[in-house]
């Protein structure tokens, strides 16, 4: 017999039964969430500080946008390049200009195995029947795999009616629109197609390809990776892989404690006696370090450029969404709000040319400061560094001896000048010393 009960207005029976029958059924469910996810739909807390960060421009990659009508038009793009690519493979002779049946079988079949797998890697609801899942896979891995050759063995690859590589913006939208959270398929799929397509022209691995492909944080250099280290090879899609080419590189991450010490911006630094010194050596942008007995804080050049903003909210989301990933990324962009907080920062910056920034002044300075607004952190990967900056800036004689160098060591004149009083001084105080001296033998 159901139990059942009137609310406070009688105008309703509420059926108790029904309801923990209910709630019986959504706790029988799987509610453990999978050690895979790594793809997720950016939280809004995040994504209304700079939705176009998140969005992509023109490719819709995984399933979160792949009904976007806006980015329909680029798919058969899509299809082009996968027909590139199977033109490269050997080929069925009796058919030897058009797609062979049996390689594209063996491409869905090879991602069919695997697609409940890669469903596992996306947090949240897939709206996509399997076949649709599949085939969405299947073509957007052939096209990125065939992109990043293209862009390393371009002269072999490309033609002349290529659409992307023959018109800047597609290329500009792709260093955006591959970077994405949102917009990521699982490294898995990548590297299945990769292995089955292979030809004598492969000379780089996936993942360097893949970094190839990307502009370097960076200036002047380009990343190396280390395709057999463990960081690299546990990543799990291409914006993971950015952010391990990034981490494993540096040995900032070795350092971590629960507590944040805030430092001054760089004008106060300056102020404060430290000099900035660019860093050149160093293989990632994370490696900040700080020279106490220079005074000299240590900082790889970090070039800003219009997809810059995209790549370090994207990394900071993935930080914050996926779990157990240390805060290296964002405890990064801590410290550069701390450096950064008005034009007349980033000017000392670039100045010393730690930052090559291709944006306006302004654009560049409300970057850094909105850059980890709502995100949490608990561990800081820069608190040795932080405590002998602020150790250092407690000695007043490190200011004064700024200002004694900047005021009066600036010109060889004003050099001269110093020495020329401190010998008056000298013998002002020896005509003194001396008159009075033979006053009181006088007097004696």
């Amino acid at each position: 017999m159901a139990t059942s009960t009137m609310d406070s207005g009688g105008d309703h029976t509420i059926d108790i039964e029904s309801l923990v029958s209910s709630l019986e059924r959504r706790l029988s469910a799987n509610l453990v969430m999978s050690s895979n996810f790594s793809i997720f739909r950016i939280p809004t807390i995040l994504a209304r500080h700079n939705k176009t960060s998140y969005e992509p421009n023109a490719f819709a990659i995984g399933p979160f946008h792949h009904n976007n009508p806006l980015l329909q038009p680029t798919e058969r793009i899509k299809q082009k390049y996968l027909r590139d690519l199977l033109s490269r493979l050997p080929n069925n002779p009796n058919r030897p200009n058009s797609p062979d049946t049996m390689l594209i079988r063996k491409f869905t079949k090879a991602i069919s195995d695997i697609h409940s797998d890669a469903r596992g890697y996306y947090a949240g609801a897939i709206d996509m029947k399997a076949n649709d899942f599949v085939d969405m896979l299947l073509l957007d891995g052939c096209f990125i795999i065939e992109l990043f050759r293209k862009n390393a063995y371009q002269s072999d690859l490309i033609d002349k009616e290529d659409p992307i590589f023959t018109m800047s913006c597609l290329l500009q939208f792709l260093h955006h629109d591959l970077i994405l959270l949102e917009n990521q398929i699982p490294w898995l799929v990548l590297d299945i197609l990769f292995n089955l397509t292979k030809t004598p022209i492969d000379q780089k691995s996936l993942a360097q390809l893949a970094m190839d492909f990307f502009p370097s944080l960076l200036r002047n250099k380009a990343l190396r990776l280390d395709s057999s280290s463990a960081d690299i090879q546990k990543s799990r899609h291409i914006l993971d892989l950015y952010r391990n080419s990034l981490t494993s590189k540096s040995g900032v991450r070795q350092e971590s404690k629960h507590d944040w010490q805030h430092i001054r911006a760089a004008t106060g630094l300056r102020d404060s006696g430290i000099k900035f010194e660019v860093n050149t050596t160093a293989e990632s942008v994370l490696d900040i370090s700080f020279i106490p007995k220079r005074g000299v804080m240590s900082i790889p050049p970090l070039l800003i450029q219009e997809t810059t903003e995209t790549v370090f909210r994207n990394l900071i989301s993935l930080e914050q969404c996926c779990p157990n990933y240390k805060p290296i990324i964002t405890c990064y962009a801590v410290l550069l709000d701390n450096l950064i907080d008005t034009s007349a920062d980033i000017q000392v910056l670039e100045k010393n040319k730690v930052i090559d920034n291709w944006l306006n002044v302004d654009d560049a300075t409300k970057f850094f400061n909105r850059l980890y607004i709502d995100t949490y952190v608990k561990e800081n990967y820069y608190y040795d560094l932080t405590s002998e900056v602020n150790r250092y800036c407690r000695k007043h004689w490190h200011k004064y001896q700024r200002i004694l160098k900047r005021d009066y060591f600036k010109h060889p004149w004003a050099f001269i000048s110093v020495i020329a009083a401190c010998v008056a001084l000298i013998l002002t105080f020896l005509q003194t010393f001396y008159a009075i001296q033979d006053s009181y033998k006088k007097d004696n």
